[in-house]
């Protein structure tokens, strides 16, 4: 009996760890996040994005029974997700788009690091958000938004354990310390997206949303491994938007379908 109390309490600190990485809220006790926590706690990531996408859903739920016409329904269900998040990710897409300018590794390592956006990073950060606005917007069904909006946000999330497989580019910073997860974690964060993207976009799908993340994560592993050596944590915010993405324009093909 003790043990099972003690291994649900292990997923619950998990899911708080990755809910404190995730967003905003402080769900983690200090000194929560260390000496492998963030690795071990990877597999619950995707269980974050949920959290996120159901807010943003309930957003935009609220916003179309308040009759809000869908494309500002579309901006609040973004504005939502932004601000529930603290835009991480948003900031990671913005500084990995301003480092890949850099001449060498260091110098594009160094511009990552940097807090003001450049061209790169603003024109990254428009695109993503108007592919992700216009998605929304163009589908007609407010239930086929709210699952559209929860499997992109969890799914995006669950292929992040796999990338943070390899090497850190630097040996300082947040996926320095997050550390490497294990295999249990990365499968287990990967079969949430699968059974998310089955259950929210069917059997097509599910297989086309699989490729088609498979493709980004193989684009990124090479450029990452090309121009700085390795990942980062600017480099996994960048990958979860260009999935959330690609998971949004996949959800308005099918709904135009």
């Amino acid at each position: 009996m003790s043990e099972a109390v003690e291994t649900v309490r292990s997923l619950v600190a998990d899911i708080r760890i990755a809910i404190s990485l995730c967003t905003r809220l402080p769900l983690a006790p200090a000194g929560a996040i260390a000496d492998g926590a963030v690795a071990r706690a990877s597999w619950a990531l995707p269980v974050a994005g949920m959290l996120v996408g159901l807010v943003s859903a309930a957003i935009y739920w609220l916003a179309q029974r308040l009759h809000v016409p869908s494309q500002p329904a579309a901006v609040l269900a973004l504005a939502a997700s932004i601000l529930l998040t603290g835009a991480m990710h948003e900031d990671g897409l913005a500084d990995s788009a301003d480092g890949l300018g850099g001449k060498t590794p260091e110098r594009k390592l160094e511009i990552m690091r940097d807090s003001r956006i450049g061209t790169f990073g603003a024109c990254a950060l428009a695109i993503s958000l108007l592919v992700r606005w216009s998605a929304i917007a163009s589908i007609d069904d407010p239930r086929s938004v709210a699952i559209a909006l929860v499997v992109a946000h969890t799914t995006a999330r669950a292929v992040l354990p796999a990338f943070m497989l390899l090497p850190p580019a630097r040996p300082d910073g947040l996926s320095s310390g997050a550390g490497q997860p294990p295999a249990q974690s990365v499968a287990i964060a990967l079969g949430f997206g699968v059974v998310a993207l089955g259950l929210g976009f069917g059997a097509g799908g599910m297989l086309i949303g699989t490729v088609v993340l498979a493709a980004i994560i193989a684009l990124f592993a090479r450029l990452a491994r090309e121009k700085i050596g390795g990942q980062t944590g600017d480099v996994l915010g960048a990958l979860e938007q260009t999935g959330e993405g690609a998971l949004m324009l996949i959800a308005a093909a099918l709904a135009a379908m």
